[in-house]
C-alpha cells in the first residue's frame, strides 16, 4: 500500500514539475525569477505611479505584481502561460493581503493566457523579463496596442528596432516610451 502512495506522489510531483517547466518552454518563455532589487529598480526607472496600470508579461509567481501594488500603488495585471505558475502567483497574491473586496475591482489579477495574444491596450507600463527572440516577437503587438506615453520596461533584452529612453547597464534594464524612436547604432547604450 505504501509503495502505491509513494508511486502516486512521485507521479504527481513529475506532473507538476513537467507543467512548471515544459508548458512555458513550449512557448519559448522559460520561467526565470527576477530579484526584488532589480524589479524595484525597473519600476522606478519606468516611473510607475499610483493608479497606473502595469502589465507583467510572463508574470510567473506574481512578485512584480505584488511590488507594483504595495510599493507603487499601481493596478497590476499579470499574464502567464504556465498553469502551475498561475496557481502559485494567485496563491502569493491571496496570501499577500490583496484579496478583492465584495463589489470592488481587484487591484491585482493574474490571467492564465498567452501574452502574445493578449490585449494590453490599457497599460501605462508593460514589464517584461525576456530574451531577444521574445522582444522581437512582441514588438508588433506593443506598437499596435500601446498608446502614446505608455512605457515598456524590459529586463535582460532590448527591443532591437527601438531606441530606449533609459538604460541601466548594471542591471540590464531598458525603458521605452511609446512611440519609441528608431534604434541607433549603439541602441542607447554608451
Amino acid at each position: 500500500m505504501t509503495s502505491f502512495v509513494l508511486i502516486g506522489l512521485g507521479l504527481v510531483f513529475l506532473l507538476i514539475s513537467g507543467l512548471w517547466l515544459i508548458i512555458p518552454a513550449l512557448y519559448g518563455v522559460p520561467w526565470v525569477p527576477t530579484r526584488e532589487k532589480r524589479i524595484r529598480k525597473a519600476l522606478q526607472l519606468a516611473k510607475l505611479r499610483t493608479d497606473e496600470t502595469l502589465y507583467d508579461l510572463g508574470a510567473g509567481d506574481g512578485r512584480v505584481l505584488i511590488m507594483a501594488v504595495k510599493e507603487f500603488g499601481a493596478w497590476a495585471i499579470g499574464i502567464e502561460i504556465g498553469p502551475i505558475q498561475c496557481l502559485v502567483g494567485w496563491l502569493r497574491i491571496l496570501f499577500s493581503g490583496h484579496r478583492p473586496r465584495r463589489g470592488s475591482r481587484q487591484k491585482i489579477q493574474i490571467r492564465c493566457a498567452n501574452f502574445y495574444k493578449s490585449d494590453v491596450s490599457d497599460a501605462d507600463v508593460v514589464f517584461i523579463y525576456a530574451t531577444s527572440a521574445q522582444t522581437s516577437k512582441l514588438l508588433p503587438l506593443l506598437e499596435r496596442q500601446l498608446r502614446p506615453g505608455a512605457r515598456v520596461v524590459s529586463i535582460a533584452a532590448d527591443f532591437p528596432d527601438w531606441q530606449p529612453n533609459l538604460v541601466d547597464r548594471e542591471e540590464l534594464i531598458f525603458v521605452y516610451e511609446m512611440p519609441p524612436g528608431p534604434a541607433s547604432l549603439s541602441n542607447g547604450v554608451q
